[in-house]
């Protein structure tokens, strides 16, 4: 048994649109003294306007805000954002129940080899091999209207899983015992799962719509060019407990992505690098992290960035939710003209096929090197069609 400070790090007003929350002049230290409030250095957008009928104005801040925390950061929080809290809240309080099964159960939940999805779907775990720095292990899911994912059988019986009892607003405490789970315990995480999956699409969607403006496109241009589905996928994750010695989660990284969102439990871990420093994304009540990759990057020309972030283990479990909001495998994927010979720029990378780059980021992920020694490099980063 093990006490540790409740997971609300903080509150959010969520009926105060503010934008990003690095505003300037008067505004500025109440900005600050709020960010700090809430538990973490990262930029915070509001996004109940796109969400209220008749509020231009706040769209337009809104937008802008984006704009900057995708200049300045490329990590930063969202509120009010459209998936409910009590979803996420279900989904968080769920993942334990099937990461509690046996190995053998949750190995089930697999796709064979040569199936049609852009990557297996299905159940892995960190380290294959042993001498992998990451130790982690998550279920990899599509869209379920694709038909691609797996779940294991409902098993009734008695299983180890992880209890969370809130004694006071300010302390919760986890026990870690054998219990009967009933009959469709699973079904409700599943139910959870493709939950959650549905309203990150909507969110992708809309935030997508956001960046076009943002890059100063077209209307709708981004919505055109990427407008199949079929290859965003999301990582339900379970990170291990760490210790002094070894308790990386997940190594540093960039996201192969157009946009990431992350839901996670009150555990911590997540850190960004910000100019040369790991800067922690605290867990917020509410909030939901959103990350630029690697594809708006090279869209923008490296005009928006794409951080580098990592998990490092607590000495307790950890759950969080990844949701990769893609482009199609068979998009060729080259700086845009607005941000090359429209304004005399050359490019800063060389065009590609973005199956390939997903394929030697997954195979990276789920077959690491069979060498040590290659472990840290076995990566492909965006810098490799860099020019």
């Amino acid at each position: 048994m093990c006490f540790l400070p409740c997971e609300r790090k903080g509150n959010i007003n969520t009926t105060t649109h503010l934008g990003l929350w690095h505003l300037n002049s008067h505004s500025c230290n109440q900005s600050r003294q709020r960010d700090m409030a809430t538990g973490g250095a990262l930029p915070m957008v509001d996004l109940a306007p796109f969400f209220t009928q008749d509020d231009s104005d706040g769209v337009a801040r809104a937008t802008e805000a984006v704009r900057e925390a995708c200049l300045t950061h490329g990590f930063f929080r969202v509120v009010n954002h459209g998936v409910p809290a009590e979803l996420m809240a279900r989904a968080l309080e769920l993942s334990p129940v099937f990461f509690a099964l046996p190995d053998d159960e949750k190995a089930k939940a697999r796709q064979a080899e040569g199936t049609a999805a852009p990557f297996r779907a299905g159940y892995f775990r960190a380290p294959v091999p042993a001498h992998s720095p990451d130790k982690h292990e998550f279920v990899l899911v599509f869209d379920p209207k694709l038909g691609f994912n797996e779940y294991p059988a409902e098993p009734a019986g008695f299983r180890s899983v992880e209890i969370r009892i809130r004694t006071s607003k300010l302390f919760i405490i986890r026990i870690s015992k054998r219990i009967f789970l009933p009959d469709r315990m699973l079904h409700k995480f599943r139910e959870a799962v493709e939950e959650c999956y549905a309203k990150l699409t909507e969110l992708g969607l809309l935030l997508q719509d956001v960046l076009n403006e943002c890059m100063g496109l077209p209307p709708g241009f981004l919505r055109g060019y990427n407008g199949d589905r079929s290859f965003d996928f999301m990582a339900v994750h379970h990170y291990f407990p760490g210790t002094e010695e070894e308790n990386s989660g997940l190594n540093a990284h960039e996201d192969g992505s157009c946009i990431s969102f992350v839901i996670q439990d009150g555990a911590g871990g997540l850190d960004v690098l910000k100019d040369g420093d790991w800067v922690p994304a605290e867990p917020v009540e509410g909030s939901i992290i959103v990350n630029i990759g690697d594809l708006i990057k090279v869209l923008s020309n490296n005009k928006f960035k794409s951080p580098t972030h990592r998990v490092v283990r607590k000495p307790v479990h950890r759950h969080s939710f990844a949701f990769f909001f893609n482009m199609h495998g068979d998009k060729w994927v080259e700086p845009l003209p607005e941000f090359t010979t429209k304004i005399g720029e050359a490019p800063r990378y060389r065009g590609f096929l973005l199956d390939e780059y997903l394929q030697m980021r997954m195979s990276g992920l789920i077959h690491p090197p069979s060498r040590p020694e290659d472990v840290v490099h076995n990566e492909i980063k965006i810098t490799h069609y860099a020019i």
